[in-house]
């Protein structure tokens, strides 16, 4: 004859204090925890004198430059030797009102910069604004 037991045992892991343990480790963590600071150059960022609200953002012309060297003019890829016809295309369909508005990598070479600088010159497209990330992150 078997005999079997009317009560059983229940395993299980008690899980009440929990949330205190983990409190208690992150609490541990944050405040032995060393930031290391960025060892870095010293850099002396230029600020901007003066901000001036554009009339009309239809005088923008927008150009991105990628670190890879693509230029976009308006989302047209265009090689740097066709940037000058565009750029004064732009110009006279805007009767000479044109804004540039640079938005390029961070990563970008300064020789494409530098090229488009040129060719803005050459042109007598002489209004440049850059295009730049805000503090929080976003594009503006």
């Amino acid at each position: 004859m078997k005999l079997e037991r009317k009560t059983r045992s229940k395993v299980e892991i008690p899980t009440a204090s929990m949330p205190d343990i983990i409190f208690m480790l992150l609490i541990f963590f944050m405040v032995t925890t060393v930031m290391r600071e960025y060892d870095g150059l010293d850099v002396l960022l230029p600020r901007a004198q003066e901000i001036q609200k554009l009339e009309s953002k239809r005088e923008i012309t927008h150009v991105w430059a990628r670190k890879d060297g693509v230029v976009s003019i308006n989302d047209h890829v265009v090689p740097v030797k066709k940037m000058r016809q565009l750029f004064y295309a732009e110009l006279v369909k805007k009767k000479g009102k044109m804004t540039v508005s640079l938005e390029a990598d961070k990563d970008a070479p300064m020789k494409l910069i530098s090229d488009i600088h040129t060719e803005m010159r050459e042109v007598n497209a002489l209004r440049l604004s850059y295009a730049t990330l805000r503090k929080g992150g976003n594009n503006q």
